[in-house]
């Protein structure tokens, strides 16, 4: 059967984005650095339980999870501490997801409005699409900072096709994270699953990529969201 491109099928709609492991894979450095934080004290990150944080705020407590593992004593502030500097470096290194320019600037060029709505901060959302020069081709940023409520609450999502002056019924969502998913079922958009982080295989892991057509091909070893 030919394929049909995926933006082909969306040339009438609008196109909300999440941001993390969607347009840049900011969750696999964050499994990276937690795992490596477990394995110091003997532990083994659950990715079925990290999972629960991907896509929202305050789904999962890495630290608590660790306590509870071991009975160690932790130093939870330099514990973050740690993790944000590495954590940050390793973003720092990722490029954009592949396909991700070239369906963007496709959409953008046939008229299509394009829209973030991420569970993380303004100034996280907002830095990574100015660094990668991706900020003039969304007409809206929505994140936690406009005092929505995060995923899977469908806030964001409806508050962006707001913005874009569009029916919900009338966009597309593309997500990488359960809670995604359950947002844009919620807000009563469709969705197309792809993108998961390379080391937390999820149920977008087995589903053809919203950017390449292609099945994602990531190990299925574990699951995964902004």
């Amino acid at each position: 059967m030919k394929r049909i491109s995926f933006v082909t099928l969306v040339v009438s709609w609008f196109h909300l984005f999440a941001l993390k492991s969607l347009i840049l894979d900011a969750e696999t450095p964050d499994f990276l650095v937690l795992s490596e934080q477990y394995r110091r004290f003997g532990a083994d990150l659950r990715p079925e339980r990290w999972m629960h944080g991907l896509g929202t705020t305050g789904g999962y407590d890495p630290y608590g999870e660790l306590k509870a593992l071991t009975g160690a004593p932790l130093d939870r502030e330099a514990l973050h501490r740690e993790h944000r500097e590495r954590y940050l470096a390793l973003c720092e290194q990722q490029p954009l997801q592949p396909g991700v320019r070239g369906l963007i600037t496709a959409a953008h060029a046939r008229g299509i409005r394009l829209a973030v709505a991420s569970s993380a901060s303004r100034e996280w959302v907002e830095g990574w699409l100015e660094q990668h020069a991706l900020r003039p081709v969304f007409a809206c940023v929505r994140t936690r900072s406009d005092g929505l409520c995060v995923k899977p609450a469908p806030d964001l999502f409806l508050s962006a096709a707001a913005c874009l002056d569009a029916a919900p019924e009338s966009c597309v969502v593309l997500e990488d994270s359960p809670n995604g998913m359950r947002a844009a079922a919620a807000a009563g958009m469709r969705c197309c699953a792809g993108g998961a982080p390379r080391h937390a295989p999820s149920p977008a892991s087995r589903v053809a990529s919203p950017f390449t057509g292609r099945p994602s091909g990531r190990n299925p070893s574990r699951s995964a969201g902004g």
